[in-house]
């Protein structure tokens, strides 16, 4: 009799517990095997850190995240915790929990960069949304051998530099100065040729019309439809994502990469260290570089049913170990004080970005992403315009006209808000 008892109590101690297990949905939108991969690592750590706790995460191929996401908020099927890019928040910033007072009572809140902090609060300059887990920022990736077969002496320092360069490259046998991203996710280069060759990184000028059909601006955006059209970018670049760029760099394709540290994980595996190197973007006529700097970060719904446990998660992964895990492995420069002091980063190869954190000449620039439709304005608008510049379709000034057109109006409905 007791052993029965004593079974029905476990039974009733299991189903008790089974009842009361939490469970939150983490969506992750910038995919690939190796970030879940980490991902899953770090959630099962947090899993094991609170018994009872089950944390499901779905992950969305980056290609088509904007669309599958919003229809997941749309048909009411929202996570609990999500991966936010940069330029999806001022899309959701309504849906998601301010930040603030988490962070000011969490033990690592006073470690936060002051960078982390600012970004997080991007979409009106108060409200965190989110705790950003690294920094996407632009620097330059070049071949040693292609230049020195090229006769390039060193890697370009001015715009002039870099178009001289890559045509030195094009002329050797199947290769090309340039990995062109004409496809998703392409946006960052054209803003900072347009950025770098006006002298000026504000979108907006001080009567809220968008720079980017100025002068310079339309300047900047021809340089890269004359790098393509002249032959110094590979012709399939027009249709070129992340992958292809980062393939054609490593494969010894182009000479050329402007990439974020993310890149240099794939690059790092394939090719030998003393072969490439990476520096600050080149400067314009104004003596300055504009490079973007984007991020994402852990963001929490207010729709979430466990606020608590839902923070505890966000906190988990944006701790200082684990950010600098995370930052080592997905390629990001990490959030807390003190973590450029790791050996990791103290290589040749972060050079560059470090560099263009702590130099003059260069100046990060911070998309606009607090507009409400800055996303549907990258990652549709964007794309179509620019592959049909890049392929002849239109001018860089019709370009440039239709951008500034939607973002103008998109920054006036913003500031009307404010």
């Amino acid at each position: 009799m007791r052993g029965l008892i004593g079974a029905i109590s476990a039974l009733a101690f299991l189903a008790g517990s089974a009842a009361s297990a939490e469970t939150l949905k983490l969506v992750e939108v910038i995919t690939s095997p190796e970030r879940t991969e980490v991902l899953q690592k770090q959630v099962d750590a947090f899993e094991a850190a609170n018994p009872g706790t089950e944390v499901e995460i779905v992950s969305l191929p980056w290609g088509q995240a904007f669309e599958k996401f919003a229809t997941m908020v749309a048909g009411g099927d929202i996570p609990d915790v999500v991966e936010m890019p940069d330029r999806w928040a001022g899309i959701y910033k309504d849906k998601l929990v301010d930040l603030n007072s988490r962070i000011a009572d969490w033990e690592y809140g006073k470690t936060l960069t002051q960078k982390a902090l600012d970004m997080g609060r991007q979409t009106d300059g108060k409200t965190a949304r989110m705790i950003p887990y690294g920094f996407y920022l632009r620097a330059l990736f070049y071949n040693k051998k292609l230049l020195e077969e090229a006769g390039v002496k060193e890697p370009p320092k001015t715009m002039e530099d870099f178009m001289a360069a890559s045509k030195a490259v094009s002329e050797l046998d199947g290769k090309y100065g340039y990995c062109l991203r004409g496809g998703p996710g392409g946006l960052n280069g054209w803003i900072m040729m347009a950025a770098t060759m006006n002298g000026d990184n504000t979108f907006f000028d001080e009567n809220g019309k968008s720079t980017l059909n100025q002068p310079g601006s339309v300047e900047g955006l021809q340089f890269l439809i004359d790098m393509y059209q002249n032959g110094y970018a590979p012709k399939d670049s027009v249709s070129w994502g992340f992958n292809e760029i980062v393939a054609g760099f490593y494969s010894g394709t182009c000479a050329f990469l402007d990439q974020d540290p993310d890149a240099l994980i794939a690059v790092a595996e394939r090719m030998d260290a003393e072969d490439f190197a990476v520096v600050p973007m080149p400067v314009g006529p104004a003596g300055k570089a504009f490079p973007t700097i984007g991020f994402a970060g852990w963001a929490m719904f207010d729709s979430t049913q466990n606020e608590d446990l839902s923070w505890k998660l966000i906190a988990h992964l944006s701790g200082p170990e684990a950010n600098k895990d995370w930052a080592k492995r997905v390629g990001v420069i990490p959030i807390h004080e003190g973590a450029d002091q790791d050996p990791h980063f103290k290589t040749e190869q972060f050079a560059g970005w470090f560099e263009t954190l702590n130099g003059e000449n260069y100046v990060p620039t911070v998309m606009p992403t607090y507009l409400e439709q800055f996303g549907y304005f990258a990652d549709s608008i964007a794309l179509e315009t620019s592959q049909e510049a890049l392929l002849g379709q239109i001018s860089a000034q019709e370009m440039a006209d239709t951008w500034a057109e939607f973002l103008t109006e998109e920054y006036g409905r913003w500031k009307a808000a404010q």
